[in-house]
């Protein structure tokens, strides 16, 4: 594939390099959700079937990112959402670990924190690797008292791989759960859960899955699916569909990972969003878009090079996020030198984190180092 820039509203003069944060709504998913907001103005018009049809859809397009179910798919605002699924459901005795990694993300930190201290069991945190090799170094950490990895595909802070087939197999193989948070790669590296097979896997859909915010996605494995909800909501018990018969409660869920919807899931804004975000980058394929991404990431690691800076191997990242490491630390007067010059992307430790995503060129790449030259 090529740069597709033309489908987003970014102005000439701007360099976004910072997909990792935020990713920009398409402007078709724009235009979609500016149509959804005003069918409010006139909610007579407002069909039943709209509680429905769209959700529906986007357990499909779900399904097939990650190679699942559409049954296996529940509607969630958040990452901290679904870890707290995740934790409420897992048996966890006293004298057992729960392995994390150094700097992780916090939605996939607290949740274990409070499980352990209620469980009298231990937190397990994974030391930065020395030589880069996340893998090796939580492969190292599980043993037979581990009960949950809590992991991703790649370090949040700069882009470092996580070889999640090596993980989940040590993690089956001494009997714990594997919950993962892919909100940094996910849409952008292909992921598959037969490959994988996790208890549990979350994300958010505003960052490289270009969609709105507070809306994502949980995967629950099926062996799970009996578990309990956060919330008793009314749209996932058996025969929501008939607002007649609401008050003639019932017992029952829908099936599958329905129950762990969250309430209000019909979302009649970001729900249609977040399809048409989801139906655009299908379309393009993950596998491109990965392959497509690594020429930036590859191009940006070279170019750092030249001018002695420190990048991660290769064989250690990711192909859409990657740090620009400083020995030192990053230079303070570095952040407002960017940010003047509209060059947009992260400072995280001692890291520029450098996330580009498909409406990004080479040329980005380039005018992001040429204000580093000219700045340090």
């Amino acid at each position: 594939m090529d740069c597709q820039r033309k489908l987003f509203d970014i102005p000439d003069g701007v360099t976004y390099l910072n997909a990792a944060y935020m990713g920009p709504l398409l402007k078709s998913a724009a235009e979609i959700g500016e149509k959804a907001l005003r069918k409010k103005l006139t909610p007579w018009d407002l069909p039943i079937s709209d509680f429905f049809g769209p959700p529906n859809r986007f357990y499909e397009l779900s399904a097939k990112l990650i190679d699942a179910n559409p049954d296996d798919i529940a509607i969630v605002p958040s990452v901290s959402y679904g870890t707290a699924i995740a934790a409420k459901n897992i048996a966890v005795k006293s004298g057992q670990n729960i392995v994390v990694m150094a700097d992780q993300f916090p939605s996939n930190v607290y949740a274990w924190r409070e499980l352990a201290e209620n469980s009298n069991a231990e937190i397990i945190t994974v030391p930065w690797p020395d030589d880069g090799d996340w893998t090796s170094a939580i492969l190292n950490t599980i043993n037979d008292q581990t009960v949950i990895v809590a992991t991703a595909n790649a370090h949040w802070t700069n882009g470092s791989y996580i070889d999640l087939v090596a993980v989940g197999k040590k993690t089956r193989t001494v009997g714990a759960s594997l919950v993962l948070d892919l909100t940094q790669t996910l849409g952008v590296v292909p992921f598959s859960v037969k490959d994988i097979d996790p208890d549990y896997m979350v994300t958010g859909g505003y960052k490289w899955l270009l969609g709105p915010y507070s809306f994502g996605m949980l995967y629950v494995a099926p062996r799970n699916q009996g578990g309990k909800p956060i919330e008793e909501s009314w749209i996932t018990r058996k025969g929501a569909e008939d607002f007649a018969k609401l008050v003639d409660y019932k017992d029952e869920y829908e099936p599958g990972a329905r129950r762990f919807d969250m309430g209000e899931k019909s979302n009649f804004i970001n729900v249609p969003m977040a399809n048409e975000a989801l139906e655009v980058m299908l379309g393009f394929g993950i596998d491109h878009i990965a392959a497509y991404l690594k020429t930036l990431t590859d191009y940006i690691a070279e170019r750092a090079r030249k001018i002695g800076l420190n990048v991660a191997d290769d064989k250690f990242r990711v192909p859409n996020l990657i740090g620009i490491n400083f020995d030192d630390g990053v230079p303070e007067h570095l952040p407002k030198v960017l940010s003047d010059n509209k060059v947009f992307v992260s400072i995280r430790g001692n890291s520029i984190r450098v996330s580009p995503h498909i409406y990004n060129d080479k040329s980005d790449v380039d005018r992001l180092f040429d204000v580093l030259e000219s700045a340090l």
